[in-house]
């Protein structure tokens, strides 16, 4: 499978970005069973579904900051 059919996914426990074709069932960093974001850019200004896009993790870090 090429990188370009893999998406971009974030763990709601560390926070580790990492890039799979599905979420796993337990994140590949601390090993916790966790909720994933998919950070996929689907925008060209982050430049298209090869990256991840940085609002979705800035988001999603502060969010979790807050609680």
């Amino acid at each position: 499978m090429k990188d370009q059919e893999k998406s971009w996914w974030m763990c709601s426990e560390c926070e580790n970005v990492f890039q799979s074709e599905i979420a796993p069932s337990a994140c590949p960093n601390c090993s916790k069973i966790c909720t994933f974001l998919n950070v996929t850019c689907f925008i060209p200004e982050c430049g298209g579904p090869d990256n991840v896009d940085m609002r979705l993790v800035a988001a999603k870090s502060a969010e979790s900051r807050r609680k």
